[in-house]
């Protein structure tokens, strides 16, 4: 077998012609900077558990009334406790965590299905993405 038959084919392969623009390699650096920025963000908040989960989970399931409780031991033991900033699991964690002792990190990315529809349900509910300090 040749190494150009190893290669994985190209799901459209007029992909491999079309030319791309500087503003697509300018987009990659954006991208670059808010990692960097996040992390310089992040460093300092120790220690730290991340907690994340589906989006999808209801309020009345019980994955979800664990996680907040999870979450609420974890920040009165001292932990501040960082996850997504929409709905389900990790609505619960942020929301158990707000009412413990340590800080509450709500992160966010913007997905192109979800994001209106989590915007709204979080800014209808700010003690479950709130951040407290101790």
């Amino acid at each position: 077998m040749s190494a150009t038959e190893k290669l994985p084919k190209p799901a459209d392969p007029d992909l491999l012609t079309q030319g791309y623009s500087a503003r697509e390699s300018w987009r990659v650096f954006g991208i670059m900077a808010e990692f960097v920025e996040s992390t310089e963000r992040l460093s300092a908040i120790r220690p730290a558990v991340s907690i994340f989960g589906s989006a999808r989970t209801h309020q009345d399931h019980p994955y979800y009334k664990l996680t907040e409780q999870i979450a609420r031991k974890l920040s009165d033991a001292g932990f501040a406790v960082i996850s997504g900033g929409g709905p389900g699991i990790m609505e619960a964690a942020n929301k158990g965590a707000f009412f413990g002792a340590s800080p509450s990190i709500g992160l966010n990315i913007q997905l192109p299905h979800e994001s209106t529809a989590i915007h709204t349900r979080i800014s209808a509910r700010p003690s479950a993405t709130s951040s407290r300090a101790r």
